[in-house]
């Protein structure tokens, strides 16, 4: 099959097009700037959905099937995210492409917050869309969650809280989507989640653990209605939980974080 995969070289794309090209589909993948290694079957086509897309209708020429991995969490996140969107479909439109497959947030639309916000407008574009498509919501990603505790030992700190998380690798995420791809059209998928819904204290407690770096654990006050949210548990899905590791498990396998 030929798929093109949309943010190819992200966190979760880049694992999505290694289990395509395992199943011995065609993949292109689509993003500003090409990977360091290309899986064998493999191609790059240079996109950039922040500055109207260019070379979308050309890239999917002949393809399939396109899974929309592309994410930015900064200030133009409605650009790449909402009106990026807009573009692959038009695109998919275009060249004839059957199957549009998304990948969004578990209880994004649940918690106030702007970037979930963009994820609600995002999934509107591809629901609203006349391109056939699939589209699965997962939990926070291991690595995002470790991304998050490292950026904060920058300043010496861990940050913890009654915040509910249900963290799920991402390899277990990136393998539903390649079978979504190869179901076919689906609608909303039953949501994914992690193995083991903890707080932002356990998780934090997991990682100081994993650190070599020492950390003054921070307690975050979870107050307003986002707090609220986060503290009912609006970004778990225990009914959803996978297989996999759990965020302590996962980070038994990374190497650990060093530091003065």
């Amino acid at each position: 099959m030929q798929v093109a995969v949309v943010g190819g070289t992200g966190s979760v794309g880049s694992l999505i097009v290694v289990e395509l090209a395992a199943r011995g589909d065609a993949v292109r993948i689509l993003s500003r700037n090409p990977p360091a290694e290309l899986p064998s079957g493999a191609s790059h086509h240079r996109i950039d959905l922040a500055i109207g897309g260019a070379g979308l209708i050309e890239a999917f020429d002949g393809v399939e099937a396109v899974v929309d991995a592309s994410n930015d969490s900064s200030r133009k996140a409605g650009k790449v995210l909402v009106e990026g969107g807009r573009r692959i479909a038009d695109a998919e439109q275009e060249a004839g492409v059957r199957h549009h497959v998304a990948i969004s947030i578990v209880g994004c639309d649940r918690v106030p917050v702007g970037y979930y916000r963009t994820k609600v407008a995002q999934e509107r574009v591809v629901t609203e869309s006349p391109v056939p498509w699939s589209l699965l919501r997962a939990s926070q990603f291991h690595t995002l969650v470790a991304y998050l505790f490292q950026a904060s030992e920058r300043y010496r700190i861990a940050p913890t809280g009654k915040a509910l998380i249900q963290p799920i690798d991402p390899a277990i995420v990136a393998k539903r989507l390649a079978e979504a791809v190869h179901d076919g059209p689906g609608g909303r998928l039953p949501d994914i989640a992690g193995p083991k819904v903890e707080t932002l204290t356990d998780l934090a407690h997991a990682w100081r653990e994993h650190s070599d770096r020492r950390s003054i654990p921070l307690r975050l006050p979870m107050i307003g209605p986002v707090g609220r949210a986060l503290r009912e548990g609006a970004l778990t899905a225990p009914s959803a939980a996978a297989g996999g590791q759990t965020f302590e498990q996962w980070l038994s396998g990374q190497a650990p974080r060093g530091g003065s």
